[in-house]
């Protein structure tokens, strides 16, 4: 009887039917010669640093200007970014899975003027707004997580690595002088929602203390069951704590088993992970998603431990720069960084890239699913 009342037919159940509840469907917001040529693009090619030009089957060409963006926007920002694209790309743009800007034009001649706007819109300290580049064999922008603006388990900041970060390799994000391109990710906790598990060079967040256990308001805040349920390794137990004289419900962490992901916090905040001296950053190097030349690779652990150096994280920047620049002379052409540490050795890639390397760096997990899964191109008979 509800379905009758409310106007639905059985008969024609698309009846008056409402579908498109939410956002507009994306093919409305194409650029007019994108809508006329999808799927009939011949090939593209990068003229220079951020800038590509795409041509179509009948000779449609679409010029390409990719902007560094950042992650984090203020509504003035936004503003300008749609002044531009207001003014140069009669209101279209796009953004890049890595939080570039991308302005598109359908006329080459208008591609000198767009680039002049965006070369002279600077902050007041003097940096690019919208600095051009981040193509082919060079660094493109970075992918983070929200870090210490707006995250309750970050064992260190997103914005500000990553701004210290791209401070240093920014030569390389105008430029293509590197083997193959690199990319730089960013995750401020184990729980990796920056997927760094995959990227050439990463930065991860790493907490190296069990939770604390604020025993008086543990039962009073939170879900026993789901503070325990929570934990990947099972580490947590129900417990009867004495706190100032009674008897309280709260629970037991078995610290050998702690993983230190901050589940539990996020289930409960009376188990708080954070803490100024254990807290810190790992380096990961090696992942890479492509299937070209070799199988997409999951990154390695190799710098185990840096601690917090706010605001510039000096000694994160110098390894990186270190790994980069020990890459761009002794890679191959094409060849992604994990594939030449493969291909040399990972031995000589701690000593190329001046890494202290001690046996708690030694990868020996070997998954079933290592020898049996073939979601691959690289196939092998």
């Amino acid at each position: 009887m509800a379905f009758i009342s409310s106007g639905y037919n059985p008969e024609k159940p698309m009846e008056n039917r409402i579908t498109d509840i939410g956002p507009k469907k994306y093919d409305q917001f194409y650029p007019p010669v994108i809508a006329k040529n999808k799927g009939k693009w011949l090939y593209h090619e990068i003229l220079e640093p951020g800038v590509l030009v795409h041509v179509a089957e009948g000779g449609d060409e679409v010029y390409t200007v990719r902007v560094g963006g950042c992650r984090l926007m203020t509504t003035t920002h936004i503003r300008e970014i749609c002044e531009i694209a207001e003014k140069h790309c009669d209101g279209h743009l796009r953004f890049t899975t890595r939080n570039n800007i991308e302005f598109m034009v359908d006329d080459k001649s208008k591609v000198d003027a767009l680039k002049k706007d965006l070369e002279t819109r600077k902050f007041p300290g003097g940096s690019f707004k919208f600095p051009i580049g981040g193509t082919g064999a060079g660094i493109t922008n970075i992918v983070h997580t929200q870090g210490w603006i707006h995250c309750h388990t970050p064992a260190t900041d997103a914005s500000g690595t990553v701004k210290a970060t791209m401070d240093e390799v920014f030569k390389d994000f105008q430029d293509m002088r590197l083997p193959a391109p690199l990319r730089i990710s960013m995750a401020c906790c184990l729980n990796m929602c920056g997927a760094v598990h995959c990227s050439d060079i990463a930065i991860l967040g790493y907490h190296r203390k069990p939770p604390m256990l604020d025993h008086e308001y543990l039962d009073k805040i939170c879900e026993i069951p789901l503070a325990i349920s929570s934990c990947p390794t099972g580490a947590i137990k129900p417990a009867k704590v004495e706190w100032k004289g009674e008897t309280v419900k709260s629970v037991a962490v078995n610290n050998e088993r702690c993983m230190f992901c901050g589940n539990c916090y996020t289930m409960c905040p009376s188990m708080p992970l954070s803490d100024q001296i254990g807290d810190g950053i790992v380096l990961m190097a090696g992942g890479k998603v492509s299937n070209r030349i070799s199988q997409p690779k999951f990154s390695k652990v190799v710098v185990a431990f840096l601690p917090n150096e706010m605001p510039r994280w000096p000694s994160m920047t110098k390894t990186i720069n270190q790994m980069i620049e020990a890459y761009s002379k002794d890679a191959r052409k094409y060849e992604r960084l994990g594939e030449w540490a493969e291909r040399i050795g990972w031995e000589r890639f701690f000593d190329k890239c001046e890494l202290e390397f001690t046996h708690h760096l030694i990868d020996d997990f070997r998954d079933p699913a290592y020898y049996t899964w073939r979601q691959s191109t690289q196939f092998k008979f």
